[in-house]
């Protein structure tokens, strides 16, 4: 397991070794996904303005996914685009290893399928980015939920409250984990002993940090992301609500888990 430590060493060393930093690292973990990765990789080339990097983590394709991932690099000579492609083991040990190679200030994870919502989207992120100081914690946003052919399906049931905290996520995961823009210097690795929410635990850590450096969490007030519906948490539901009744209960207590569980209950059956 990667090691918070691990990762705080290696932001050190990127930055030492290249002067250079960029704004934004987008953050792509992929596995077998040639059917779906193609319009991850044009919404990001085709992001006009903004100063941001790719880095494609492969856990060792054996289709098509990482030839189209060095074309799309070969294509964009202006783009940092990094494509590593090993064995790993599973989706968030391999977003571990996306963190140790990103560079950019802020870092945010988009999954194959999924899509920068606009074109100036990162344009835009790094915009707000020049009006703090200190510099956010987190930039966050919306998220529009699409099909496989990319096209709208609906808005996503959960809306970004206007003043997020570590303490907002007692309410389930009010913002996408796709339009979580964090900034690198206070996140830690993505926890193991979780399989399929370990993303949920690793966003209230982030913010949690940021509570703790008076860091403020701005909402963007703008869609980000378009979300490719059947994500792995989707597929694994039921075995990814006993993850987060054990995440929340580590960060809320059983008392506040266990009450927001009956409010959650309640609402599905008052639909």
């Amino acid at each position: 397991m990667v090691q918070d430590d691990d990762i705080a060493a290696k932001k050190t060393d990127s930055q030492a070794a290249d002067g250079s930093e960029v704004s934004i690292s987008i953050l792509t973990v992929t596995y077998n996904a040639s059917e779906t990765i193609d319009r991850t990789l044009k919404s990001v080339e085709s992001q006009v303005g903004g100063d941001f990097e790719h880095v494609i983590m492969d856990g060792g394709s054996t289709d098509d996914t990482v030839s189209m991932a060095e074309a799309y690099r070969m294509r964009n000579p202006h783009i940092r685009i990094v494509v590593v492609s090993e064995p790993d083991k599973g989706l968030y040990d391999a977003m571990n290893k996306a963190l140790l190679r990103a560079r950019g200030r802020y870092v945010c994870f988009l999954n194959a399928g999924d899509s920068l919502h606009a074109s100036d989207t990162l344009y835009t992120i790094t915009s707000r980015m020049a009006g703090y100081s200190p510099l956010p914690g987190v930039i966050y946003g919306e998220t529009d939920i699409v099909d496989a052919d990319g096209l709208f399906l609906r808005h996503r049931d959960k809306k970004c409250p206007d003043h997020l905290s570590w303490r907002s996520f007692k309410h389930g995961m009010v913002v996408c984990h796709q339009s979580f823009y964090a900034l690198r210097s206070i996140c830690g690795s993505y926890d193991l002993t979780y399989r399929f929410s370990a993303d949920f635990d690793w966003c209230v850590r982030v913010m949690k940090q940021a509570e703790e450096q008076g860091l403020p969490l701005v909402n963007s007030h703008l869609i980000l992301t378009d979300y490719l519906a059947e994500g792995m948490t989707t597929r694994n539901h039921k075995a990814s609500l006993k993850e987060r009744f054990r995440i929340m209960r580590k960060h809320y207590g059983w008392l506040t888990t266990v009450a927001m569980h009956g409010w959650f209950a309640l609402k599905r059956v008052l639909g």
